[in-house]
C-alpha cells in the first residue's frame, strides 16, 4: 500500500517558510509522502499567517480555496491549518472555520505528525531515520540559500504588535540544533545561510549561560567558512560592539544589517513602546559604519500611527530624505485587535495612511535607488543563482537580501558560483555586472 501524502500551502514571511520545512521534515520522517499538488494529498497543511488583518483575510482565503480542491469536497482529504491564525485566534477558529479538521498552533507544530495521525490515519508506511533532514525543500531564499531560525516569540510588545500574543516569549535556540540546520544546508549545497527570528539581537540572552548573536556568527562563520552568513531583522538595542567587530572580522558575514527602526519620533517611538529618536538612529548608523565602513543598512518604517501628527509625519519624510541606509521598507499602520495600539486616540482613516505610506515609500525608492546607481564602477561578490526565462544570468552580491533587495545581473558564471563583479548599470534597485577574473 501506497503511503498517504501531505502537501504544503506556506502563507506570509521567510519565518513561516522555516516552520513549514520543520514541520514537512516531521511528516516525511513519520512516513508520509509529501506532494507539491494540493488536489493530489490526503491532508493539505495551511501554514498560515496572521500578523495584521490582510494576512489573516488571505490565510482564510487559502483555506476557502482548498475547500474548492475535488479531493477535499469529495472527502478524500482533509484541511489542517497550523501556525499564526490559529494561535491568534484560538477556539474561535475552530468554532468558526468549519471548512478545517484540525487546527494546530504555532506552540504545537512540533506535533504535526501526531495531528496528521489523528486527521487522515497512519502513514501506511514505516517512519524513516529520525535524524532525517531533507534540504529538497529550501526556503524561498532562493536556490542556494537558505533561512534559518535561531529563536521564536518576542518579549518586546510593541504597541502594535501581534506577535508575542501569536508566538509567546521569547525562546532562543540551542547553538547545537542551529549548527545542525545550517550544516545539513551547507552539506545540500547551500552557499548562503540567513539567520532569522522576531528579534535576532537578543539571540542568547536567556540562556542559563547567556551568549550573544556575536558569538553565534562569529562560531558559524569559523565553522563553515566557505558559507556566505546573514543576519535579518536586528533590533537597534542589538547592535554591540562585538557584533560589528565579529561582521568585520569575517570576510564570510555579509557587511548587511537589517534594522528596524519603526518611525523616527520619540514620541510616536513611545507610543509604539519602543525608545529611540532620529538624533540616535544617524548616531547608531554613523557607529555601525566606521566599525564596517563597507556595510549596507536597510530599515523598515511604520506611517500613519495613531496620533501621527503632521509634523511628526513630515519628520518621517525627512529623515527618509537624509539618512545614511540603503534600503527602506514601508508599511501603512494597520490596526489590530487585541493590541494596545488599537484603543490609541487619534486613528487616522485607511486613505491616508495609504497615502502617507507612499509618500515615504516614493521618497526612499528616490534617494535608494540613487544609492545603488553610486555602486556604478565598484565591484562586489556575487552568489550566481540561475538564468531568467530569457536566459539572462542573475545572482545576488553580499549587500542584497533575498527577496527584498533586487537582483544583480552578470554576464558569466554558474548558479551556484561566488564570483567577482564589476557594476557597470543600474535600473531602480537592478544592478548590472561584468565578471572580474
Amino acid at each position: 500500500m501506497g503511503r498517504k501524502a501531505v502537501s504544503f500551502i506556506t502563507l506570509g514571511c521567510a519565518k513561516n517558510e522555516v516552520d513549514t520545512q520543520h514541520m514537512r521534515n516531521r511528516v516525511l520522517q513519520a512516513g508520509y509522502a509529501v506532494v507539491d499538488d494540493p488536489t493530489a494529498a490526503h491532508a493539505i497543511v495551511i501554514n498560515t499567517c496572521s500578523f495584521i488583518q490582510d494576512a489573516t483575510e488571505e490565510s482564510l482565503a487559502a483555506v476557502f480555496e482548498a475547500a474548492g480542491y475535488p479531493n477535499v469536497a469529495k472527502g478524500d482529504a482533509k484541511i489542517v491549518v497550523t501556525g499564526c491564525m490559529p494561535a491568534r485566534y484560538g477556539e474561535e477558529l475552530a468554532e468558526e472555520l468549519v471548512e478545517a479538521a484540525c487546527f494546530v498552533p504555532c506552540s504545537k507544530e512540533d506535533d504535526i505528525a501526531a495531528v496528521l495521525g489523528e486527521c487522515i490515519g497512519a502513514a501506511d508506511a514505516g517512519p524513516v531515520a529520525a535524524d532525517a533532514f531533507d534540504y529538497s525543500y529550501v526556503p524561498t531564499a532562493g536556490p542556494f540559500s537558505a533561512y534559518v531560525k535561531i529563536s521564536d516569540g518576542c518579549n518586546r510588545f510593541c504597541s502594535y504588535c501581534t506577535i508575542p500574543f501569536i508566538r509567546g516569549r521569547y525562546r532562543s535556540f540551542p547553538f547545537e540544533d542551529i549548527d545542525a540546520e545550517v550544516r545539513a544546508a551547507v552539506d545540500a549545497g547551500v552557499r548562503e545561510i540567513i539567520l532569522i527570528a522576531q528579534d535576532t539581537g537578543n539571540w542568547g540572552t536567556d540562556f542559563a549561560l547567556p551568549s550573544s548573536l556575536a558569538w553565534l556568527m562569529d562560531a558559524l562563520a569559523s565553522a563553515y567558512p566557505e558559507t556566505w552568513f546573514r543576519v535579518m531583522y536586528v533590533q537597534p538595542e542589538g547592535i554591540t560592539d562585538e557584533l560589528l567587530q565579529v561582521m568585520a572580522a569575517h570576510v564570510n558575514i555579509c557587511h548587511y544589517l537589517d534594522i528596524p527602526l519603526q518611525h523616527v519620533n520619540p514620541g510616536i517611538l513611545r507610543a509604539m513602546n519602543r525608545r529611540g529618536s532620529r538624533a540616535e538612529f544617524d548616531a547608531l548608523a554613523a557607529r555601525i559604519r566606521a566599525a564596517v565602513p563597507d556595510i549596507t543598512l536597510r530599515t523598515t518604517l511604520i506611517a500613519g500611527f495613531p496620533g501621527e501628527t503632521d509634523e511628526q509625519f513630515q519628520q518621517l519624510c525627512d529623515f527618509v530624505e537624509e539618512c545614511d541606509f540603503d534600503y527602506v521598507g514601508v508599511f501603512a499602520y494597520s490596526r489590530e485587535e487585541g493590541t494596545k495600539a488599537y484603543d490609541l486616540p487619534g486613528q487616522l482613516d485607511e486613505a491616508e495612511k495609504r497615502d502617507r505610506a507612499q509618500t515615504v515609500r516614493d521618497l526612499a525608492d528616490a534617494v535608494c535607488t540613487a544609492r545603488c546607481a553610486e555602486r556604478i564602477g565598484t565591484t562586489a561578490q556575487v552568489l550566481v543563482e540561475g538564468f531568467e526565462e530569457d536566459g539572462q544570468l542573475y545572482g545576488r552580491a553580499q549587500f542584497q537580501a533575498p527577496e527584498v533587495d533586487g537582483s544583480f545581473y552578470v554576464d558569466a558564471g554558474q548558479p551556484g558560483e561566488v564570483i567577482t563583479a564589476a557594476v557597470v548599470d543600474s535600473l531602480f534597485y537592478e544592478l548590472e555586472g561584468e565578471r572580474r577574473g
